[in-house]
Protein backbone atom coordinates (compact mmCIF):
# COMPACT_ATOMS: atom_id res chain seq x y z
CA UNK A 1 0.00 0.00 0.00
CA UNK A 2 2.96 2.14 1.02
CA UNK A 3 4.73 1.86 -2.60
CA UNK A 4 1.44 2.59 -4.47
CA UNK A 5 1.20 5.49 -2.43
CA UNK A 6 4.78 6.54 -3.43
CA UNK A 7 4.08 6.07 -6.81
CA UNK A 8 1.59 8.03 -7.03
CA UNK A 9 2.91 10.85 -5.07
CA UNK A 10 5.83 10.60 -7.87
CA UNK A 11 3.76 10.81 -10.57
CA UNK A 12 1.91 13.69 -9.38
CA UNK A 13 4.80 16.14 -8.63
CA UNK A 14 6.48 14.61 -12.11
CA UNK A 15 3.30 16.25 -13.63
CA UNK A 16 2.57 18.97 -11.80
CA UNK A 17 6.18 20.20 -12.35
CA UNK A 18 6.04 20.73 -15.46
CA UNK A 19 6.86 24.34 -15.89
CA UNK A 20 8.66 23.85 -19.11
CA UNK A 21 5.30 23.39 -21.13
CA UNK A 22 4.11 27.31 -19.93
CA UNK A 23 6.95 28.77 -21.35
CA UNK A 24 6.87 26.69 -25.24
CA UNK A 25 3.14 27.70 -25.19
CA UNK A 26 4.09 31.55 -24.54
CA UNK A 27 6.70 31.34 -27.02
CA UNK A 28 4.15 29.98 -29.32
CA UNK A 29 1.88 32.90 -28.89
CA UNK A 30 4.53 35.88 -29.38
CA UNK A 31 5.53 34.07 -32.80
CA UNK A 32 1.81 34.07 -33.72
CA UNK A 33 1.37 37.48 -33.43
CA UNK A 34 4.32 38.36 -35.13
CA UNK A 35 2.17 40.64 -38.03
CA UNK A 36 0.87 43.98 -36.61
CA UNK A 37 -2.56 44.78 -37.06
CA UNK A 38 -3.51 46.71 -40.02
CA UNK A 39 -5.13 49.75 -39.57
CA UNK A 40 -8.63 50.32 -40.46
CA UNK A 41 -9.40 54.22 -38.68
CA UNK A 42 -10.23 55.47 -42.53
CA UNK A 43 -12.75 53.20 -43.15
CA UNK A 44 -14.45 53.24 -39.50
CA UNK A 45 -14.29 57.12 -40.45
CA UNK A 46 -16.42 56.45 -43.65
CA UNK A 47 -18.80 53.85 -42.04
CA UNK A 48 -19.20 56.91 -39.63
CA UNK A 49 -20.24 59.16 -42.20
CA UNK A 50 -22.33 57.66 -44.70
CA UNK A 51 -24.36 55.25 -42.33
CA UNK A 52 -25.77 59.08 -41.26
CA UNK A 53 -27.13 59.13 -44.62
CA UNK A 54 -31.40 59.09 -44.79
CA UNK A 55 -31.18 55.90 -47.55
CA UNK A 56 -28.22 54.11 -46.10
CA UNK A 57 -29.57 51.04 -43.99
CA UNK A 58 -25.98 49.64 -43.84
CA UNK A 59 -22.16 50.19 -44.79
CA UNK A 60 -19.05 48.16 -44.81
CA UNK A 61 -15.89 49.40 -45.77
CA UNK A 62 -12.32 48.23 -45.82
CA UNK A 63 -9.35 50.34 -47.08
CA UNK A 64 -5.63 49.95 -47.61
CA UNK A 65 -2.97 52.13 -47.81
CA UNK A 66 -4.17 53.54 -51.46
CA UNK A 67 -7.54 52.28 -51.93
CA UNK A 68 -11.23 52.30 -49.68
CA UNK A 69 -13.83 49.74 -50.66
CA UNK A 70 -17.07 50.58 -49.75
CA UNK A 71 -20.13 48.35 -50.20
CA UNK A 72 -24.11 49.96 -48.93
CA UNK A 73 -27.25 48.19 -47.74
CA UNK A 74 -29.96 50.78 -49.19
CA UNK A 75 -33.15 50.98 -48.03
CA UNK A 76 -36.09 49.45 -49.65
CA UNK A 77 -37.71 52.51 -51.03
CA UNK A 78 -34.65 54.35 -51.97
CA UNK A 79 -33.47 51.41 -54.15
CA UNK A 80 -35.15 53.12 -57.05
CA UNK A 81 -32.11 55.74 -56.66
CA UNK A 82 -29.19 53.18 -56.02
CA UNK A 83 -26.87 54.31 -58.88
CA UNK A 84 -27.55 58.00 -57.79
CA UNK A 85 -26.90 56.93 -54.08
CA UNK A 86 -23.79 55.40 -54.92
CA UNK A 87 -22.42 58.28 -57.22
CA UNK A 88 -23.24 60.82 -54.25
CA UNK A 89 -21.47 58.96 -51.70
CA UNK A 90 -18.81 58.21 -54.20
CA UNK A 91 -17.96 62.11 -54.75
CA UNK A 92 -18.42 62.94 -50.58
CA UNK A 93 -15.41 60.58 -49.82
CA UNK A 94 -13.76 61.95 -53.05
CA UNK A 95 -14.00 65.53 -51.65
CA UNK A 96 -13.29 64.06 -48.26
CA UNK A 97 -10.06 61.54 -48.78
CA UNK A 98 -8.56 62.76 -52.06
CA UNK A 99 -5.64 60.73 -51.60
CA UNK A 100 -7.56 57.43 -51.85
CA UNK A 101 -9.00 55.90 -55.08
CA UNK A 102 -12.69 55.01 -53.64
CA UNK A 103 -15.11 52.39 -55.06
CA UNK A 104 -18.56 52.23 -53.82
CA UNK A 105 -21.31 49.36 -54.56
CA UNK A 106 -24.62 48.77 -53.63
CA UNK A 107 -24.09 44.97 -54.85
CA UNK A 108 -25.00 42.91 -51.82
CA UNK A 109 -22.46 40.05 -53.34
CA UNK A 110 -19.84 43.39 -52.60
CA UNK A 111 -20.91 43.52 -49.21
CA UNK A 112 -20.58 40.04 -48.09
CA UNK A 113 -17.24 40.23 -49.57
CA UNK A 114 -16.00 43.12 -47.97
CA UNK A 115 -17.65 41.65 -44.58
CA UNK A 116 -15.70 38.56 -44.87
CA UNK A 117 -12.65 40.50 -45.30
CA UNK A 118 -13.00 42.71 -42.62
CA UNK A 119 -13.57 39.53 -40.47
CA UNK A 120 -10.17 38.54 -41.24
CA UNK A 121 -8.60 41.95 -40.32
CA UNK A 122 -10.43 41.59 -37.33
CA UNK A 123 -8.78 38.42 -36.15
CA UNK A 124 -5.29 39.81 -37.52
CA UNK A 125 -4.82 36.66 -39.81
CA UNK A 126 -4.12 39.25 -42.62
CA UNK A 127 -0.95 40.66 -43.72
CA UNK A 128 -0.71 44.01 -45.74
CA UNK A 129 0.23 41.49 -48.81
CA UNK A 130 -3.06 39.54 -48.54
CA UNK A 131 -5.07 42.39 -48.00
CA UNK A 132 -4.07 44.34 -51.08
CA UNK A 133 -4.54 40.95 -53.10
CA UNK A 134 -8.17 40.42 -51.82
CA UNK A 135 -9.20 44.15 -52.27
CA UNK A 136 -7.52 43.79 -56.35
CA UNK A 137 -10.27 40.70 -56.61
CA UNK A 138 -13.08 42.85 -54.89
CA UNK A 139 -12.13 45.81 -57.15
CA UNK A 140 -12.20 43.88 -60.33
CA UNK A 141 -15.65 42.29 -58.97
CA UNK A 142 -17.07 45.55 -58.38
CA UNK A 143 -15.70 47.08 -61.65
CA UNK A 144 -17.38 44.66 -63.49
CA UNK A 145 -20.62 45.41 -61.51
CA UNK A 146 -20.59 48.94 -62.87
Amino acid sequence: MKTYLLILIAIGLCTGCNGNHDQTSNKDLNNSQVSKPISQSVSNQVTENIILEDEISKVMAVNTDKDILVAIKVKQFDRFRLKKIENKIKSDMEKQYPDYSILVSADQKMYFELVKLDEKLQKNTMSMKNLQKDTKKIKSLMKEQS
